[in-house]
């Protein structure tokens, strides 16, 4: 038994350095960073990273392939599926306002190498976005002078035809972007000047379409000889939500920058849901009234709304509509070159990557480096690479963010609070883990089992003495009071939100098994009846069984931020709603996602699991720790373990009578 503790040694200690979590400081609001964000701030910048060109193409696209004018029912789907991800970054976003986004989430809630892969994809999704919404916007300006920019560039530049890449290079993306970059490097404010400009011309842009759309509105377009309002049925709806759904993936923004916010607690929930507000409010009216100027079957995929009004004799209103189409994807290109480098300052910042990222510069308070570095990666993949084949690689880094952030509400929810404070980071983890006190000087007073217990300081018992007066109150992660006669014999046990935790993994397996059986089993895997039902229905009780389990513990209760409603139903839905979309996705993003997870996990252990700050905080040499043991007597044994270089712990103690336990905790209080 001794041969294979010590065999498992190295692999039990790889798994604690993969899953470790971040230490959060004491003080949440310190940062280096420039706190000068408002709350209409972040509202304009939420709006600016959901109101982009999807507005001006997927309403029409959506309308005329998957749904007809059911399109509005959608969007009301869609919406409701984004509020419940929204929910779960708002509570993050208000709890820890640090920036990071998603990777800061799980970092703190999940662990190390988890938040790593996480950050690795919003990375890419980030850079793959930006550059498809920069090559966007060329097309859409190039097409406004006849494509004369695209004939010179082929004409007197060079052209090729290689697969993956574009036929030419994009030399009007390239400079948008690095001139972008340069833009946002010289601040924050200066960014949100920027995006205040762009999103009020385009939102009076929407105000225009609106009013004058429907004052063109023909209800006819919506009657049964048109093809009726939801020509494409319920199956038509849905799949048109699922498209839809990517058009309010922009408000992770508000997270991202909620370490610049001025009051982040209060801030970025009002902003989240006033800006998601506003985004689906104006899909959902600018879709009923494109679907009613003209009928849907005529409807142009690439420039719906322009075409719309241009076909109704109103061509002058299709230069407003393509002014409020620029400067909508001129929003969203702010929003990605002002995530992206936050999300690499904050993993450089914790160590796991490159520490010339993190690196912010004394006058502007920005991370120049990450802005300018990733920016002309950005330009470079705008300038050469063909993204069409690309840009469904998005959807699966965003909705694999959304899942692990939704996981992380119901993982910190029943967890309870650390305290970091100075003092408690005194004693070695590694002397606690490997080193206890002989059988004489552990025995301690029990609540209601002969299992000792020790306590770090002699306030730890006085708090626990405090605990017993008041048993009714159940502490956080425990079992609820009215299941407790139920269930505590068969949870009791266990550590406060460790059941939680085991449950929200089932959670997840069961939700990937039940979307992969109803994507997968009657067709590809050509399951019988009897099977199919049979998976269904134990997938599905383990599913409502984790919520269950979860729901009957207890969770925090904190008045002073937001907090997600009617957990764990609410992030448990979202998560279920994110995996059935990625089983949507195509068995070649899955490859490139493979690829790209690999590529990530090179860099994480060639470099960020040697560099990481909460690695290189449990190196560091601790001389001497401390626990009080309580004696039946009701006196303290002070247990001192003392480090030596070799590893070796030598343990002394001596004993405090109960008379003398008032010095022994001004002793505690000097050290």
């Amino acid at each position: 038994m001794a041969t294979c503790s010590t065999g498992c040694a190295p692999a039990v200690r790889l798994c604690q350095r993969l899953n470790r979590l971040k230490t959060l400081d004491g003080d949440m609001m310190a940062t280096s960073l420039k706190r000068c964000l408002s709350t209409l701030d972040l509202t304009l910048m939420g709006v600016g990273g959901m109101v982009g060109s999807g507005l001006y193409v997927l309403t029409g696209t959506v309308a005329k392939d998957t749904a007809g004018p059911a399109v509005i029912i959608s969007f009301v789907f869609a919406g409701i599926a984004s509020l419940l991800a929204a929910f779960c970054y708002a509570e993050f976003g208000a709890r820890i306002p640090k920036t990071g986004s998603a990777y800061m989430f799980t970092y703190v809630s999940v662990g190390e190498m988890w938040a790593f892969l996480i950050g690795w994809n919003v990375i890419l999704e980030n850079m793959i976005g930006g550059a498809a919404v920069a090559r966007a916007w060329s097309g859409y300006l190039d097409s406004i002078f006849n494509h004369a920019i695209q004939n010179f560039t082929e004409t007197h530049i060079m052209q090729w035809n290689v697969p993956f890449l574009a036929h030419y290079p994009d030399l009007l993306a390239a400079g948008i972007l690095v001139f972008a970059s340069v833009f946002i490097s010289f601040g924050v404010q200066v960014s949100s000047y920027l995006n205040h400009i762009f999103s009020t011309i385009s939102m009076g842009v929407i105000a225009f379409i609106l009013v004058f759309g429907f004052v063109l509105a023909d209800p006819a377009n919506w009657s049964q000889e048109q093809g009726g309002f939801a020509p494409y049925g319920m199956s038509g709806i849905l799949a048109g939500s699922a498209t839809c759904f990517y058009a309010f993936v922009g408000f992770d923004v508000i997270a991202s920058s909620s370490e610049e916010a001025k009051n982040p607690q209060k801030a970025v929930p009002i902003a989240t849901a006033i800006s998601l507000g506003l985004a689906a409010t104006a899909y959902i009216l600018v879709s009923c009234v494109l679907t009613l100027i003209v009928p849907w079957r005529t409807l142009d995929p690439n420039s719906a709304l322009a075409d719309a009004f241009f076909r109704r004799g109103y061509s002058w209103a299709g230069i407003v509509v393509a002014v409020g189409s620029i400067c909508a994807m001129n929003t969203v290109l702010l929003c990605n070159l002002f995530s992206l480098p936050r999300i690499v300052y904050a993993m450089a910042e914790d160590g796991l990557f490159f520490s010339i990222f993190a690196r912010v510069n004394p006058v502007t308070k920005v991370p120049v480096n990450a802005i300018l570095v990733f920016g002309i990666l950005m330009a470079c993949m705008a300038l050469i690479f063909d993204l069409e084949a690309l840009v469904q690689f998005l959807s699966i880094g965003t909705l694999l963010a959304y899942t692990f952030v939704a996981a992380s509400v119901i993982v910190l929810r029943f967890q309870p609070e650390k305290n970091n404070s100075k003092d408690t980071t005194t004693t070695s983890p590694n002397v606690n883990a490997e080193v206890s006190p002989a059988p004489s000087e552990s025995q301690t007073i029990t609540e209601d089992s002969e299992e000792p217990k020790q306590y770090e300081s002699f306030s730890d018992k006085l708090q626990l003495v405090e605990r017993q007066r008041t048993r009714e109150r159940r502490g956080v992660g425990h079992l609820k009071a009215y299941w407790e006669p139920y269930l505590d014999r068969l949870l009791g046990d266990c550590e406060p939100g460790e059941v939680v935790a085991f449950c929200v993994m089932t959670l997840i397996v069961s939700s990937v098994s039940l979307c992969a059986v109803l994507e997968f089993g009657n067709e590809q895997l050509q399951f019988p009846v009897w099977c199919f039902t049979m998976l269904l229905v134990i997938f599905t009780l383990a599913y409502v069984l984790s919520l269950a389990l979860i729901w009957i513990h207890e969770p925090q209760r904190n008045n002073q931020t937001f907090q997600v409603p009617l957990v764990p139903l609410t992030p448990g839905a979202s998560i279920l709603f994110n995996v059935f979309l990625m089983m949507k996705l195509s068995l070649l993003t899955w490859i490139r996602f493979t690829v790209w997870i690999a590529i990530g996990l090179l860099v994480y252990f060639g470099y960020g699991i040697w560099h990481s700050k909460e690695g290189l905080r449990e190196l560091q040499p601790k001389d001497m720790a401390a626990r009080y043991v309580v004696l039946p007597s009701g006196s303290l044994v002070e247990t001192v373990q003392s480090v030596q270089p070799d590893g070796q712990v030598v343990t002394s103690a001596h004993q405090i009578s109960s008379s003398a336990a008032p010095t022994a905790a001004e002793a505690a209080g000097k050290r």
